[in-house]
């Protein structure tokens, strides 16, 4: 299948201003849907603390109410969280929301995971910022379980589920579980319990602060993805992994570049990637809008 896009809803950065400064969200989701984009993702800071924001933090909407929202006012869109903290919630909490979401979507939900790396924000939520990785594991036990809509049960570090049933069954089985992150358990996470990865490509201070492994060039990354699905395979499992991968260029909309942002979106499926996200980083509709559809005149369609 051809390279996808989604587009991610543009984050509100700093202390001051809006989360909808990029346009208000349906309407940029269905300007998103009509001009070709395949999906639309949002991420999430619960709460998220000032002195990050102050120095560059972003603040966002929650993302699994308002991707609910987003199915309401789009018909095909892929809708993905990008990212969730999975050791933020109790897993059947997360599991419900998501099943909800995808039951009401059609099956079109992608649940987007990962460990979170804001220990302001574990504090406030009373989580052990040092119990994360093995919350997450847990997580990605308990979410296919849920899911099944068949009696279990399950112990964990902090609750005790004992012949428990939820409904309602998605309508995928199951939910797409993509894995975010650079780190060898990420990747590990990816292979045995998710059905995509997402690296991270921002750079090396994204990776300082997102305390993740910084990621080299595509061919590194390359080597990566093969690892991945070829662990997946050895696992037993589909090794056809998706691959998401984030494009930050911003000469994306300009006309004269468009020959070679293609080369590289070229380059990008060769070595295994699905799915590209872009954003904008716009702080009003108009120029979200000049995004959108640009973007969609050039590449999508």
């Amino acid at each position: 299948m051809a390279l996808r896009f989604i587009f991610h809803y543009p984050e509100s950065g700093g202390p001051d201003g809006d989360v909808q400064d990029a346009g208000p969200l349906g309407e940029v989701a269905q300007l998103a849907e009509r001009s070709g984009f395949h999906g639309f993702s949002l991420s999430e800071h619960p709460i998220p603390g000032s002195r990050w924001l102050a120095n560059g933090g972003h603040k966002t909407l929650d993302s699994l109410t308002a991707l609910a929202y987003v199915a309401g006012r789009t018909e095909r869109l892929r809708l993905l969280t990008y990212l969730a903290v999975a050791p933020y919630r109790n897993p059947f909490i997360l599991a419900k929301a998501a099943a909800t979401i995808d039951t009401l979507s059609g099956g079109r939900f992608i649940l987007g995971l990962g460990a979170g790396y804001q220990k302001s924000e574990f504090f406030a939520l009373g989580v052990d910022f040092d119990e994360r990785n093995a919350l997450f594991d847990e997580a990605l036990e308990v979410l296919p379980l849920h899911w099944k809509g068949e009696p279990f049960s399950y112990e964990g570090r902090h609750f005790n589920a004992r012949e428990v049933l939820a409904r309602p069954r998605p309508v995928q089985d199951p939910i797409p579980i993509w894995i975010g992150g650079n780190s060898a358990a990420s990747r590990r996470r990816a292979a045995t319990a998710g059905q995509g990865w997402m690296p991270m490509t921002g750079g090396a201070q994204l990776s300082t602060t997102a305390r993740t492994p910084a990621l080299g060039g595509l061919e590194e990354l390359a080597g990566h993805i093969e690892t991945v699905r070829t662990k997946a395979e050895e696992a037993g499992r589909d090794r056809d992994l998706d691959i998401l991968y984030s494009y930050q260029d911003q000469t994306l909309t300009d006309p004269a570049q468009a020959d070679r942002h293609r080369e590289t979106f070229a380059e990008l499926e060769r070595i295994g990637v699905t799915w590209v996200v872009v954003s904008s980083r716009s702080t009003d509709p108009a120029a979200t809008t000049d995004f959108v559809e640009a973007v969609g005149a050039n590449y999508l369609k």
